[in-house]
C-alpha cells in the first residue's frame, strides 16, 4: 500500500474513533483490533506532528488539532458520499438496489407491502431496508431515501409530503365493557392508559393529560397487543391500528375530537442525475399514498 493510500486509511479510522470518542467502540464498528487501530491513530500524530486525542483511563477528547481534523474529515467524507450517489445514479437502467431507512412500524405497516408491490412492476430492483427510529442524517449516511415523520422535514434535502397522520385513543370493545369508555380527555387520568412509562403525559389536540398505567413498554406493537387483550387504552399512531379499529377488535375514543399532529414524508438528497429506479420509486410511492389515502377518507 502506497503511502498516500495509508495516509487516507488512517484519516478515515481517525474520523470513527473521533466521533465514537472510543477506541474500543470505533474498533467494533470497523471490525478491526483495538490494537492495530491505536498502532495507526499513532502514525497519524506521528506523520502530522500533532496530538489529536487526549487520553485518559476511562475517556477520550479532541484536541482543538483534532477537532480541527474532524470537520474537515467530515466534509471530505460528506462529498464522497454524494459522489457516490451521483456514480451510482447516473443511469437509466430500472435495475440495482435502493437503500431506504423507515421507523419501525410504519415500515410493518407500509413499507415492505410497497416495495414489494413495486417489485412485481420492477422485479430488477431490489431493496435494503433499515428499520429503527434513527433519524440518520442522509448527509452522512448511505441511503437512497427516508421515510420520516415530522413536522419540520431537513431544509436540506428534498421533502415529499405523503400523507398527514393523527394519535388515536383506542381500546378493546372488552376493556370499555368492563370499564367505560372516557367521554372527555381530563377522565383518561381515571383509567388504566397504557404508555411507554408508568407516568406519562399525553398531548391530546394540544391539551397535556397526566395518565398512568400498571405496565410501561417501550414498544407500541406491544402497547397495541396489549390493548387488543383488554388490558387498558392506548395512544399510537392511526396508521397502527387502523385495521384494527376496521375490524371492530379496538375502539376509537374521541373520534373527530383529535387532529392531525404529524405527516409522513419522503426524503432525498438533491442529485444532479437521478436514476430510473430512484425516480420510479419515488413516483410509484407518491400514487401509492395518494390511493391509499383517498380509500381512508372514503371508509370514514
Amino acid at each position: 500500500m502506497s503511502r498516500e493510500h495509508k495516509k487516507f486509511e488512517r484519516l478515515i479510522l481517525f474520523s470513527e474513533v473521533a466521533n465514537q470518542l472510543s477506541f474500543t467502540r470505533a474498533a467494533q464498528v470497523l471490525a478491526i483490533s483495538r490494537g492495530y487501530l491505536s498502532e495507526q491513530i499513532r502514525k497519524l500524530e506521528q506523520d502530522l506532528g500533532k496530538h489529536l486525542f487526549i487520553r485518559s483511563t476511562r475517556s477520550v477528547s479532541l484536541t482543538e488539532e483534532g477537532t480541527q481534523l474532524l470537520v474537515g474529515m467530515n466534509q471530505i467524507k460528506s462529498s464522497l458520499l454524494e459522489l457516490e450517489r451521483e456514480v451510482r445514479h447516473d443511469n437509466d437502467i430500472l435495475e440495482g438496489t435502493l437503500r431506504i431507512t423507515a421507523p419501525s412500524q410504519f415500515a410493518q405497516r407500509y413499507v415492505l407491502d410497497l416495495c414489494s408491490d413495486f417489485q412485481k412492476v420492477y422485479p430488477s430492483i431490489t431493496f435494503s431496508v433499515d428499520c429503527s427510529y434513527t433519524p440518520y442524517d442522509l448527509a452522512k449516511n448511505d441511503f437512497d431515501l427516508a421515510f420520516r415523520a415530522t413536522q419540520s422535514p431537513p431544509q436540506n434535502m428534498v421533502a415529499k409530503k405523503l400523507f398527514d397522520y393523527r394519535h388515536v385513543c383506542c381500546a378493546s370493545p372488552k376493556y370499555i365493557a368492563e370499564k367505560g369508555a372516557p367521554k372527555r380527555f381530563t377522565e383518561l387520568s381515571e383509567h388504566r392508559c397504557l404508555s411507554r412509562t408508568l407516568k406519562a403525559v399525553w398531548t391530546l389536540s394540544e391539551q397535556k393529560i397526566e395518565v398512568n398505567g400498571p405496565i410501561a413498554v417501550n414498544d407500541n406493537l406491544m402497547l397495541k397487543n396489549h390493548a387488543l387483550h383488554g388490558k387498558g387504552i392506548i395512544l399510537v399512531p392511526e396508521y397502527l391500528v387502523d385495521k384494527e379499529i376496521a375490524a371492530g377488535q379496538l375502539t376509537s375514543l374521541f373520534d373527530g375530537e383529535i387532529q392531525p399532529d404529524f405527516t409522513i414524508y419522503l426524503i432525498h438528497p438533491q442529485l444532479i442525475h437521478q436514476s430510473a429506479r430512484l425516480k420510479a420509486f419515488i413516483g410509484f410511492t407518491q400514487h401509492y399514498f395518494k390511493n391509499n389515502a383517498l380509500e381512508d377518507t372514503e371508509s370514514r
